[in-house]
């Protein structure tokens, strides 16, 4: 009779986000996992060393490109980083729009957990869902920035420039007559806050949609209930933060916990699992595409009624306007002096974090008072959840390894910074 053993074999690329870069070596006995041993590094691209090689702004588009699905949210904790080494208050109106996309980065990030997570399980018709609405807030970050996704708008100091009071607008072409670019630009007649509330009002029902397709449908359940297990004292110990701490029962939140800009003003809830599996997860990331709407709607209500700077005043941080740039010849030195020389930060370290969609994303920088940070280190927020991913897989078969993988949501451009 032949020996029972073991076999080894490699799992993946599978998600969409480990795009070939997570490979994943399963120990199995016959089809059911045994042990999972993570290998990363594939995708290494020394961020923080290329930080501390560049001036402070020069580096703030290296932090779109971690978690490019979470660009926004990335970009606050470096900049809070550097405003706390300044000493620098934000003005208010630039921190409301700060929190306001921060929430806009958080739907985005769920949106495609829940379309490329349908997907791996089978669910089709779920990423096109969901990427019907990324389009429209896609169109919201070129508004502001000029980019999809590599926005680059938040800056030391506030961010880079005010709302617009116009949106960009469809023209008419031979697959879409002017009846139906009316119709689609209607949402698009007024400013850009206006769009962002047209938003807002269609979403709770987009949600809707989802949760009918999934939520209650008994091949989602099968595939998510029971999976991938784990403990609140479990993930305390792993050091999982946001919906992976969230979706086991501990209702650990920054924006609550620790508010930074402008949350302790937003009346939001912390959705919580109650088992700790793949569904709970999903569950607790439906519930927060929910409350990010509504701190969005409290964002907009306030900045239409508040005008105001968005960016501090001191030029020796905050280049001055093209305007005066063009007429002054002391604005015209600063603009010189802060792009090619940047700007000095005192001695000292400082931490930033900030509730990033996938967790506790932060930024720890040392200064030696040069123009370019001494240290950068990065807490990718998706980094530590990958330690789990043995214990969630053991004794569950490898079709569930796709689910599991799917409700950690992870970039692995933040995992191998």
């Amino acid at each position: 009779m032949a020996d029972i053993r073991n076999y080894t074999m490699n799992f993946g690329p599978q998600h969409p986000a480990a795009h070939g870069v997570l490979r994943l070596v399963l120990e199995l006995d016959g089809e059911v996992v045994v042990r999972a041993d993570p290998h990363i590094g594939m995708l290494h691209r020394a961020t923080e060393k290329l930080a501390e090689n560049k001036t402070y702004v020069q580096s703030l588009p290296y932090m779109d490109r971690l978690d490019y699905f979470s660009v926004m949210a990335n970009e606050h904790a470096y900049c809070m980083a550097i405003e706390r080494l300044l000493g620098i208050e934000v003005p208010e109106r630039a921190q409301y729009i700060r929190v306001m996309f921060d929430e806009i980065t958080r739907i985005l990030s769920h949106l495609l957990f829940l379309g490329a997570h349908g997907l791996d399980i089978g669910a089709m018709t779920m990423f096109l869902y969901t990427f019907r609405e990324r389009e429209d807030l896609f169109d919201v970050y070129e508004a502001v920035s000029g980019a999809r996704v590599h926005a680059a708008y938040y800056r030391p100091g506030g961010v880079y420039r005010d709302l617009p009071d116009v949106m960009p607008q469809y023209a008419a072409t031979k697959i879409h007559g002017a009846k139906a670019v009316a119709r689609l630009n209607d949402s698009r007649s007024g400013s850009l806050l206006d769009f962002i509330e047209d938003f807002t009002d269609r979403f709770p029902a987009n949600v809707d949609e989802y949760e009918a397709l999934l939520t209650d449908n008994r091949i989602w359940k099968q595939r998510t209930v029971g999976i991938g297990v784990i403990t609140p004292e479990r993930a305390i110990e792993l050091g999982f933060t946001g919906v992976m701490l969230r979706g086991s029962g501990v209702e650990w939140d920054l924006r609550k916990k620790q508010p930074y800009e402008v949350y302790d003003r937003m009346d939001f809830d912390i959705p919580v699992g109650v088992n700790g599996d793949t569904y709970d997860r999903y569950l607790v990331r439906v519930e927060e595409l929910r409350q990010s709407n509504r701190i969005i709607r409290q964002c907009i209500e306030w900045l239409r009624a508040n005008p105001g700077p968005v960016i501090v005043d001191n030029h020796k941080v905050a280049p001055p306007a093209r305007a005066d740039m063009k007429g002054g010849m002391e604005e015209l030195i600063h603009h010189f002096k802060l792009f090619t020389e940047g700007f000095c930060v005192p001695a000292g370290e400082a931490y930033a974090a900030v509730e990033h969609p996938k967790g506790e994303f932060g930024i720890y920088i040392v200064s030696d008072g040069a123009n370019k940070p001494y240290r950068v280190k990065i807490r990718g927020a998706g980094f530590a959840h990958l330690q789990g991913l043995s214990e969630m897989s053991r004794g569950h078969m490898i079709a569930d390894v796709v689910a599991i993988i799917g409700s950690l949501d992870f970039v692995f451009g933040e995992v191998d910074r």
